[in-house]
Protein backbone atom coordinates (compact mmCIF):
# COMPACT_ATOMS: atom_id res chain seq x y z
CA UNK A 1 0.00 0.00 0.00
CA UNK A 2 1.19 3.60 -1.19
CA UNK A 3 2.26 5.64 1.82
CA UNK A 4 1.66 9.25 2.64
CA UNK A 5 4.39 11.72 3.37
CA UNK A 6 5.03 15.78 3.12
CA UNK A 7 7.64 18.12 1.96
CA UNK A 8 8.50 20.15 5.25
CA UNK A 9 8.78 22.97 3.24
CA UNK A 10 5.44 23.01 2.50
CA UNK A 11 4.29 23.96 6.03
CA UNK A 12 6.42 27.07 5.81
CA UNK A 13 7.55 26.98 9.68
CA UNK A 14 10.97 26.45 10.59
CA UNK A 15 12.28 23.55 9.87
CA UNK A 16 11.87 21.25 13.47
CA UNK A 17 8.60 22.56 13.94
CA UNK A 18 7.48 20.98 10.44
CA UNK A 19 8.51 17.77 11.33
CA UNK A 20 6.82 17.66 14.84
CA UNK A 21 3.59 19.06 12.13
CA UNK A 22 4.18 16.17 9.92
CA UNK A 23 4.37 13.85 13.01
CA UNK A 24 1.34 14.88 14.21
CA UNK A 25 -0.84 14.46 10.82
CA UNK A 26 0.22 10.70 11.34
CA UNK A 27 2.34 10.90 7.76
CA UNK A 28 4.71 8.08 7.40
CA UNK A 29 7.91 9.91 6.02
CA UNK A 30 9.31 13.46 4.55
CA UNK A 31 10.82 15.03 1.57
CA UNK A 32 13.22 17.63 2.84
CA UNK A 33 14.61 20.09 1.04
CA UNK A 34 18.32 19.96 1.08
CA UNK A 35 19.56 22.72 -1.65
CA UNK A 36 18.89 25.97 0.49
CA UNK A 37 17.56 27.27 3.38
CA UNK A 38 18.10 25.49 6.82
CA UNK A 39 19.53 22.13 5.73
CA UNK A 40 21.94 23.17 2.85
CA UNK A 41 24.99 22.50 1.67
CA UNK A 42 27.11 24.42 4.24
CA UNK A 43 26.14 21.95 7.09
CA UNK A 44 28.94 19.25 7.68
CA UNK A 45 28.04 15.81 7.75
CA UNK A 46 27.53 15.53 11.51
CA UNK A 47 24.77 18.05 11.14
CA UNK A 48 23.38 16.32 8.40
CA UNK A 49 23.05 13.08 10.42
CA UNK A 50 21.66 14.81 13.55
CA UNK A 51 19.01 16.41 11.11
CA UNK A 52 18.03 12.33 9.95
CA UNK A 53 18.29 11.27 13.64
CA UNK A 54 16.07 14.30 14.42
CA UNK A 55 13.49 13.13 11.68
CA UNK A 56 13.54 9.17 12.23
CA UNK A 57 14.06 10.02 15.81
CA UNK A 58 9.58 11.22 15.63
CA UNK A 59 9.14 8.04 13.99
CA UNK A 60 9.33 9.67 10.48
CA UNK A 61 11.24 7.96 7.34
CA UNK A 62 13.02 10.03 4.53
CA UNK A 63 11.08 9.10 1.42
CA UNK A 64 13.57 11.35 -0.63
CA UNK A 65 15.47 14.35 -0.67
CA UNK A 66 14.66 17.45 -2.73
CA UNK A 67 17.89 18.58 -4.53
CA UNK A 68 16.53 21.37 -6.32
CA UNK A 69 18.51 24.56 -7.43
CA UNK A 70 16.02 25.36 -10.00
CA UNK A 71 18.72 25.06 -12.50
CA UNK A 72 18.62 23.04 -15.79
CA UNK A 73 21.30 20.92 -16.67
CA UNK A 74 21.94 21.52 -20.49
CA UNK A 75 24.00 24.47 -20.95
CA UNK A 76 27.49 23.93 -22.37
CA UNK A 77 28.72 26.56 -20.54
CA UNK A 78 28.36 25.95 -16.85
CA UNK A 79 26.75 22.68 -17.30
CA UNK A 80 29.49 20.43 -15.54
CA UNK A 81 29.32 22.90 -12.50
CA UNK A 82 25.83 21.73 -12.31
CA UNK A 83 26.51 18.70 -12.46
CA UNK A 84 29.29 18.64 -9.83
CA UNK A 85 26.29 20.42 -7.25
CA UNK A 86 23.85 17.91 -8.09
CA UNK A 87 26.65 15.32 -6.88
CA UNK A 88 27.32 17.23 -4.15
CA UNK A 89 23.49 16.89 -3.36
CA UNK A 90 23.94 13.15 -3.66
CA UNK A 91 26.24 12.73 -1.57
CA UNK A 92 24.24 15.32 1.12
CA UNK A 93 21.09 12.65 0.70
CA UNK A 94 23.53 9.61 1.43
CA UNK A 95 25.13 11.52 4.97
CA UNK A 96 21.51 11.67 5.85
CA UNK A 97 20.34 7.59 4.69
CA UNK A 98 18.47 8.51 2.14
CA UNK A 99 18.22 6.65 -1.06
CA UNK A 100 16.33 9.22 -3.68
CA UNK A 101 17.19 12.55 -4.71
CA UNK A 102 14.27 14.36 -6.58
CA UNK A 103 15.60 17.78 -8.99
CA UNK A 104 13.92 19.31 -11.64
CA UNK A 105 16.19 19.48 -14.65
CA UNK A 106 14.77 21.99 -16.91
CA UNK A 107 12.55 21.98 -20.16
CA UNK A 108 13.31 19.14 -22.41
CA UNK A 109 12.83 19.99 -25.88
CA UNK A 110 10.87 17.36 -28.31
CA UNK A 111 13.57 17.58 -31.04
CA UNK A 112 16.07 15.06 -30.16
CA UNK A 113 18.66 16.64 -32.66
CA UNK A 114 18.70 19.34 -30.23
CA UNK A 115 21.71 20.09 -28.59
CA UNK A 116 20.05 20.84 -25.30
CA UNK A 117 18.41 17.28 -25.81
CA UNK A 118 21.31 15.50 -26.29
CA UNK A 119 23.33 17.34 -23.96
CA UNK A 120 20.32 16.64 -21.08
CA UNK A 121 21.01 12.99 -21.61
CA UNK A 122 24.84 13.26 -21.06
CA UNK A 123 24.12 14.87 -18.28
CA UNK A 124 21.44 12.63 -16.98
CA UNK A 125 23.51 9.34 -17.27
CA UNK A 126 26.68 11.23 -15.78
CA UNK A 127 24.91 11.82 -12.60
CA UNK A 128 23.22 8.39 -12.67
CA UNK A 129 26.24 6.72 -12.31
CA UNK A 130 27.67 8.66 -9.63
CA UNK A 131 24.41 7.81 -7.97
CA UNK A 132 24.26 3.98 -8.32
CA UNK A 133 28.19 3.59 -7.78
CA UNK A 134 27.22 5.36 -3.84
CA UNK A 135 23.32 3.34 -3.76
CA UNK A 136 21.25 6.65 -4.88
CA UNK A 137 18.29 6.65 -7.24
CA UNK A 138 18.61 9.88 -9.47
CA UNK A 139 14.87 11.02 -10.11
CA UNK A 140 14.35 14.00 -12.26
CA UNK A 141 10.82 15.26 -11.27
CA UNK A 142 8.04 15.78 -14.27
CA UNK A 143 6.98 18.84 -15.88
CA UNK A 144 6.77 20.90 -18.26
CA UNK A 145 7.38 18.24 -20.64
CA UNK A 146 4.83 15.48 -22.06
CA UNK A 147 5.48 12.04 -20.54
CA UNK A 148 6.62 10.53 -23.76
CA UNK A 149 9.42 12.85 -24.45
CA UNK A 150 10.80 12.14 -20.46
CA UNK A 151 10.50 8.53 -21.03
CA UNK A 152 12.63 9.01 -24.21
CA UNK A 153 15.30 11.35 -22.17
CA UNK A 154 15.39 8.01 -19.71
CA UNK A 155 15.21 5.40 -22.57
CA UNK A 156 18.76 7.05 -24.18
CA UNK A 157 20.38 7.43 -20.98
CA UNK A 158 20.06 4.13 -19.89
CA UNK A 159 21.50 4.31 -16.48
CA UNK A 160 20.26 2.14 -13.78
CA UNK A 161 19.83 5.07 -11.27
CA UNK A 162 17.99 7.55 -13.75
CA UNK A 163 14.52 7.19 -12.34
CA UNK A 164 11.38 9.22 -12.03
CA UNK A 165 9.56 11.63 -9.11
CA UNK A 166 6.12 11.59 -10.92
CA UNK A 167 4.06 15.25 -9.92
CA UNK A 168 0.53 14.78 -11.25
CA UNK A 169 -0.27 18.54 -11.17
CA UNK A 170 2.70 19.45 -13.21
CA UNK A 171 1.35 17.49 -16.08
CA UNK A 172 -2.02 19.13 -15.64
CA UNK A 173 -0.57 22.97 -15.32
CA UNK A 174 2.41 22.83 -17.61
CA UNK A 175 1.56 20.35 -20.64
CA UNK A 176 -2.20 19.58 -20.10
CA UNK A 177 -1.64 15.68 -20.00
CA UNK A 178 -3.60 13.26 -18.63
CA UNK A 179 -1.57 12.22 -15.16
CA UNK A 180 -3.38 8.30 -15.58
CA UNK A 181 -1.67 8.33 -19.06
CA UNK A 182 1.74 9.35 -17.68
CA UNK A 183 1.68 6.46 -15.26
CA UNK A 184 1.34 4.25 -17.71
CA UNK A 185 4.14 5.76 -19.90
CA UNK A 186 6.58 6.11 -17.18
CA UNK A 187 5.63 3.13 -15.13
CA UNK A 188 9.25 1.75 -15.55
CA UNK A 189 10.60 4.67 -13.95
CA UNK A 190 8.12 5.66 -11.18
CA UNK A 191 10.20 6.12 -7.76
CA UNK A 192 9.13 8.46 -5.96
CA UNK A 193 5.68 10.78 -6.29
CA UNK A 194 4.16 14.46 -5.32
CA UNK A 195 0.80 14.63 -4.23
CA UNK A 196 -0.50 18.39 -5.68
CA UNK A 197 -2.81 19.09 -7.40
CA UNK A 198 -3.75 21.93 -10.12
CA UNK A 199 -5.64 23.19 -13.22
CA UNK A 200 -4.80 24.12 -17.23
CA UNK A 201 -5.78 27.41 -17.88
CA UNK A 202 -4.54 27.52 -21.78
CA UNK A 203 -0.73 28.00 -21.49
CA UNK A 204 2.12 26.81 -18.78
CA UNK A 205 1.21 28.27 -15.85
CA UNK A 206 1.07 27.65 -11.87
CA UNK A 207 -2.24 26.99 -11.37
CA UNK A 208 -1.98 25.00 -8.03
CA UNK A 209 -4.92 24.49 -5.95
CA UNK A 210 -5.85 22.26 -2.47
CA UNK A 211 -5.82 18.11 -3.64
CA UNK A 212 -9.19 17.57 -4.89
CA UNK A 213 -9.88 20.98 -6.06
CA UNK A 214 -8.01 20.65 -8.99
CA UNK A 215 -8.05 18.58 -12.50
CA UNK A 216 -5.97 15.40 -11.15
CA UNK A 217 -8.45 12.57 -11.36
CA UNK A 218 -7.07 11.40 -8.34
CA UNK A 219 -8.75 8.35 -7.67
CA UNK A 220 -8.13 7.32 -11.30
CA UNK A 221 -4.25 8.45 -11.01
CA UNK A 222 -3.96 6.37 -7.60
CA UNK A 223 -5.73 3.36 -9.18
CA UNK A 224 -3.34 3.82 -11.91
CA UNK A 225 -0.14 3.57 -9.80
CA UNK A 226 -1.63 0.24 -7.77
CA UNK A 227 -2.15 -1.40 -10.82
CA UNK A 228 1.47 -0.73 -12.14
CA UNK A 229 2.61 -1.76 -8.43
CA UNK A 230 4.24 1.28 -7.59
CA UNK A 231 3.68 1.06 -3.19
CA UNK A 232 6.29 4.21 -2.30
CA UNK A 233 5.58 7.64 -1.19
CA UNK A 234 2.73 10.34 -2.04
CA UNK A 235 4.77 13.17 -0.58
CA UNK A 236 2.23 16.21 -0.27
CA UNK A 237 3.58 19.24 -1.72
CA UNK A 238 1.84 22.88 -1.14
CA UNK A 239 3.64 25.32 -2.73
CA UNK A 240 1.17 27.79 -2.32
CA UNK A 241 -2.20 29.15 -0.58
CA UNK A 242 -2.78 31.07 2.45
CA UNK A 243 -3.37 28.75 5.16
CA UNK A 244 -0.58 25.98 4.10
CA UNK A 245 -1.04 24.22 6.94
CA UNK A 246 -4.51 23.48 7.17
CA UNK A 247 -4.43 22.73 3.42
CA UNK A 248 -2.08 19.95 4.01
CA UNK A 249 -4.36 18.25 6.82
CA UNK A 250 -7.28 18.72 4.31
CA UNK A 251 -4.73 16.52 1.82
CA UNK A 252 -3.56 13.66 4.07
CA UNK A 253 -7.05 13.15 4.75
CA UNK A 254 -8.15 13.23 1.38
CA UNK A 255 -5.49 10.63 0.16
CA UNK A 256 -6.11 8.83 3.09
CA UNK A 257 -9.86 8.31 2.18
CA UNK A 258 -9.03 7.56 -1.46
CA UNK A 259 -6.66 4.95 -0.39
CA UNK A 260 -8.91 3.17 1.95
CA UNK A 261 -11.11 2.56 -1.22
CA UNK A 262 -8.41 1.03 -3.26
CA UNK A 263 -6.85 -1.28 -0.81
Amino acid sequence: MMKIGVMPDSFRVPFKESIILARDLGADGVQPYIAKREISPLLSKSERKAVAKFIRDNGLEISAVCADFGSAFYSKEDNEAEIQRMISMIDEAVDMGANIATTHIGHIPDDETSPIYVNTIKTIRKISHYAEDIGVTFATETGPEKAYILKGILDKANAKAAKVNLDPANFVMCCSQDPVEAVHILKDYIVHTHAKDGTWSGTPTTGERPLGEGNVPFIEYLAALRDIGYDGYLTIERECGENPIADIKKAYDYLRGLLKKLY
